[in-house]
């Protein structure tokens, strides 16, 4: 590699998920001081929902194709299945302050 050459540096695809705007300030952040290094698309769910969800399949893709998930979503049973279905295609999420078990799934304190 010649000196002048910049080095190519793969962005890594990010998909987050929020709710009524939760990671908007996060998502303007990763955009702003990412620049290049992502490729950023983001999941809203911006409806009021009910306190328990059986069956939350009408809220979430049936596929994901990405580096990572970043959940900001704030109904549990949404996240739930969030993590479940990150699992099974083996990319890795990061929930922050929930409390979810699973080796996909980071959950930093928030």
């Amino acid at each position: 590699m010649f000196k002048d050459e910049e080095q190519i540096v793969p962005s890594q695809r990010v998909l987050i998920f929020q709710q009524n705007g939760s990671g908007e300030q996060k998502i303007a952040g990763l955009r702003k001081y990412g620049g290049d290094q992502f490729e950023v698309e983001v999941f809203s769910i911006d409806e009021v929902l009910p306190p328990v969800l059986d069956d939350t399949s009408e809220y979430l893709p049936s596929d994901i194709s990405c580096d990572l998930v970043l959940d900001f979503l704030k109904h549990q049973d949404i996240s739930q299945d969030l993590v479940s279905l990150c699992a099974e295609k083996k990319v890795p999420i990061i929930s922050s302050g929930k409390k979810i078990i699973s080796k996909w799934v980071r959950t930093p304190p928030t």
